[in-house]
């Protein structure tokens, strides 16, 4: 089974909310809600990656990005491999490219949303940060 390298945005904004983003129902684990983000490419490092995919998915002008955690976990019919960034240095006006909903959300709010399973030990993080 082939692992998949993702990078993944917390982004947090100035009043201390975090953008999450609701995937499509015909995705992996549709219907559920992420952090934002996607492959990274051969030749891109995470933050390249994380900066284009930022641009491309919810249209973010992102000028850096800072390691939060790694974590690897196996879906049952994939693995991943997720490479976690802070990111608070941004402009532009959030959208959803894709036509997904997206949404900034306080730290304390994001238990009320329904996230894969692999993300879990991130919320636990930014929870526990707060």
């Amino acid at each position: 089974m082939k692992r998949i390298h993702v990078a993944v945005g917390v982004i947090i904004n100035s009043q201390n909310q975090i953008l999450i983003a609701k995937r499509h129902e015909h995705l992996h684990q549709g219907g559920k809600w992420e952090f934002p983000g996607g492959k990274v490419e051969e030749d891109e490092t995470t933050s390249e990656a994380l900066i284009r995919e930022l641009k491309e998915e919810v249209n973010l002008n992102t000028s850096e990005t800072t390691p939060f955690m790694e974590l690897s976990f196996d879906y049952p019919d994939k693995q991943v491999f997720l490479d976690i960034h802070k990111v608070t240095q941004f402009t532009g006006a959030v959208q959803g490219v894709e036509g997904q909903e997206v949404k900034w959300v306080c730290r304390e709010d994001l238990t009320d949303y329904q996230f894969p399973e692999a993300n879990q030990p991130i919320l636990e993080k930014i929870i526990q940060q707060n």
